[in-house]
């Protein structure tokens, strides 16, 4: 099966990833405002007792060798324990509670992208799926369509997409250690295994393959033909190719995330969405993974955007 509307879409706007070619930001002064519920500092306390209790056991991230390297290569990223103490208290501030919160997620399909899923879960209950294969939202449509019905009514809905990426205790971008396993393996394997057919096209004088796509692999299938507008940009990349790959997945996934969340944003509840799209960075198993986020928008349920919480994040 192929992905031929999702394809046309990103090669039309293949020169158009910039931050001034996304939809536009409402006016918080909209009609169309979220209706957002007052939260006392008691209630918001709860919540973010929750997280303290996740990371309870955590060792400190402070001598860890990750710090520099993630610093350096992924400038802007939080560990996961800063981005859930600040995206539960800022959205706990809009009303979004522990009770009326349903959480739902378009991350990879490796065990390694539960870790962040698990975490929110821990906080707001049981998470919906939209997502499969290095993050894209393969659910689509209809499975965005089932999930909002699913929202508590007077509720709010909490959308966490993106691909992931692994980074090793050396500094490697593309590689992760994993439980039990002594090779320091790849991640994302969906992302590296549809780079090397794009560099296979653009490097090495392979053509795209036009046949359809085996139903038993077709997600990859996808993943593949939606990274083809990334080939110059990825070839540009050199050496970095690993530490933007992600990007350019991203990329497309929030495309694709910004017309199903506007296509199903009527389906919502008083509270709206809230919308965090950015990039998983994994670790090793005894250190806390990182998040860098880039998108993270209060979304009502005609589909504006009427709040860009991201420079909060950064507070």
């Amino acid at each position: 099966m192929k992905f031929l509307g999702a394809l046309s879409l990103l090669v039309a706007s293949a020169s158009a990833f910039s931050p001034a070619a996304f939809t536009p930001r409402s006016s918080s002064s909209s009609s169309s405002a979220l209706k957002q519920a007052a939260f006392t500092d008691a209630e918001k306390q709860v919540i973010l007792d929750k997280v303290a209790k996740i990371f309870e056991d955590t060792p400190s991230q402070e001598f860890t060798p990750y710090v520099g390297n993630i610093e350096a290569t992924f400038p802007g990223a939080l560990d996961n324990l800063s981005l859930e103490n600040k995206v539960v208290s800022i959205l706990a501030e809009k009303g979004f509670t522990a009770d009326n919160t349903l959480l739902a997620t378009s991350l990879c399909c490796d065990e390694l992208a539960r870790r962040l899923e698990d975490d929110f879960v821990k906080i707001y209950g049981n998470n919906f799926n939209l997502g499969g294969l290095s993050g894209f939202p393969f659910a689509g449509n209809t499975g965005f369509g089932a999930m909002a019905a699913h929202i508590p009514d007077d509720g709010s809905c909490l959308i966490i997409y993106g691909p992931h990426v692994g980074i090793s205790k050396s500094g490697e971008v593309g590689k992760v250690e994993r439980v039990g396993i002594e090779l320091v393996d790849n991640c994302c394997g969906s992302a590296i295994a549809a780079s090397n057919y794009l560099k296979g096209i653009t490097d090495g004088g392979a053509v795209i393959k036009t046949a359809i796509q085996q139903f038993t692999d077709f997600q990859q299938g996808a993943v593949q033909e939606l990274i083809l507008p990334h080939g110059k940009r990825l070839s540009d990349a050199g050496d970095d190719r690993m530490k933007e790959l992600p990007y350019a997945l991203y990329d497309s996934q929030d495309m694709l995330m910004q017309d199903i969340v506007k296509g199903g944003a009527a389906g919502g509840k008083k509270n709206g969405f809230a919308v965090l799209g950015g990039i998983q960075i994994n670790t090793a198993p005894d250190t806390l993974d990182y998040f860098h986020p880039l998108r993270f928008d209060l979304v009502n349920t005609d589909g504006e955007v009427i709040e860009d919480l991201l420079p909060k994040l950064s507070e």
